[in-house]
């Protein structure tokens, strides 16, 4: 359930009208609905009351400071990639003790930063990155938590872009060796291993995979404790999928009690790592038509939108519903709604049907809260959009829309082609 719904055929955000947004902020614009944040996040978060459990919110998929510092004010923790995210957690005042850092290629000045700001755990990937660790932290005169990223080798039967638990992908170390290199790892001097982790994609929307994952991981804490391991945590990952157009992912209570029944009698404390799940919905992408363009075989609706600000359409044929901002009645037409880049693939849909728009009209691009913004980039020297979030009836401006000399910024032009030569 989300707080994006129509009154007097006008589409508000909770108590505000996106309408006032547009015309106070200006297009294109992210929208986020703090009521709906706070219910995703309570509804996952409950779901596994009565276990040992920490949610660590997925940075990755909605990186705003106003998002992160929401959650951690909630009780939960951040699941970062990167010594950026890492930064981002911090200075939103997530305390350390509830960051775990993932990721397949940690440079040896993130894992510094993360090691001196004493992280809860590092989610191994590669035994280099084992021994790289080892020695950081040796020379720091440290000890890192580790957990070792297992790859179940489970289909976790989605987008093949973001599949991450099957042996042809990056990620993780083969559960077939993962027993060795936990041996390897308790021989290591600057490391003490604490936990198992596993993540086999994102946009589930079947529970068989997240079953099938814990089985195969609770044959390998057995065989850890019996060698005298002592792991405290299982990091379960994040995946768990939203509706954007038909899809019926499981519910947050049935996710968990799925993995309850599978976890039955383990002592460990849960690691969650959602994301999608919780920002997906809660917020739209709000844009305004520019013009509207026929030619022999399409109707193009041209917006100030474009792949740079929401690049899951084009990267991976991603739906997401396009709602007009005013109610429209009368006659539907097939369009492409696409924006201003100079790419074909600049497209937010395809072939959809939508009301005769005409140039000034705003439209919401839904489901827009997970990998929108935080994938965002400046190509075609294009600003970065403005981030709203709303509480009630009111809103914040939480990231100010790019001005041009933010493009530049970090550029300098050398003095031998400053003077012409």
């Amino acid at each position: 359930m989300h707080h994006f719904n129509y009154r007097d055929d006008e589409l508000h955000c909770e108590e505000v009208p996106l309408a006032r947004i547009a015309d106070e902020v200006g297009t294109p614009v992210y929208v986020y609905s703090q009521a709906t944040l706070v219910r995703h996040y309570h509804a996952f978060d409950q779901a596994f009351e009565g276990l040992d459990h920490l949610v660590c919110y997925s940075v990755k998929a909605c990186s705003n400071i106003s998002l992160i510092r929401l959650f951690s004010d909630l009780g939960g923790g951040s699941d970062i990639v990167s010594g950026g995210e890492l930064f981002r957690a911090l200075r939103a005042g997530v305390p350390a003790s509830r960051i775990v850092y993932s990721g397949v290629g940690k440079t040896p000045d993130e894992i510094r930063q993360a090691l001196d700001a004493d992280i809860l755990m590092f989610n191994v990937e590669s035994p280099q990155e084992l021994t790289t660790l080892n020695r950081i932290a040796s020379d720091l005169g440290r000890t890192a938590r580790i957990a070792l990223r297992v790859n179940p080798d489970v289909d976790a039967k989605t987008h093949p872009y973001i599949s991450t638990g099957l042996k042809k992908n990056k990620f993780g170390i083969a559960h077939e060796n993962a027993l060795a290199e936990y041996r390897r790892a308790m021989s290591l001097p600057g490391l003490e291993v604490v936990g198992i982790d596993c993540h086999i994609g994102s946009q589930l929307t079947e529970v068989g995979p997240f079953v099938d994952a814990v089985g195969r991981l609770k044959d390998l804490l057995d065989a850890l404790r019996t060698e005298g391991m002592a792991i405290r945590y299982l990091d379960l990952g994040g995946g768990l999928g939203i509706t954007y157009e038909a899809e019926e992912p499981p519910q947050p209570a049935e996710y968990a009690g799925a993995v309850r029944e599978a976890l039955a009698g383990l002592d460990v404390t849960l690691i969650l790592e959602p994301g999608r799940v919780i920002v997906g919905n809660a917020a739209v992408f709000l844009t305004r038509v520019l013009y509207t363009k026929q030619t022999e075989l399409k109707r193009f609706v041209i917006v100030d939108g474009a792949m740079n600000d929401l690049l899951r359409p084009t990267l991976y044929g991603s739906f997401h519903g396009i709602e007009p901002v005013r109610r429209k009645e009368g006659p539907r037409a097939r369009v492409d709604v696409v924006g201003p880049i100079c790419e074909t693939g600049d497209f937010l849909a395809r072939d959809r049907d939508l009301p005769g728009v005409e140039a000034g009209d705003l439209l919401a691009v839904m489901s827009a809260g997970a990998y929108g913004f935080s994938m965002s980039s400046n190509y075609n020297s294009r600003r970065k959009a403005a981030e709203v979030l709303v509480n009630g009836r009111g809103f914040h401006v939480i990231r100010r829309r790019e001005i041009y000399e933010d493009l530049l910024r970090g550029e300098e032009i050398p003095a031998h082609i400053e003077r012409g030569g």
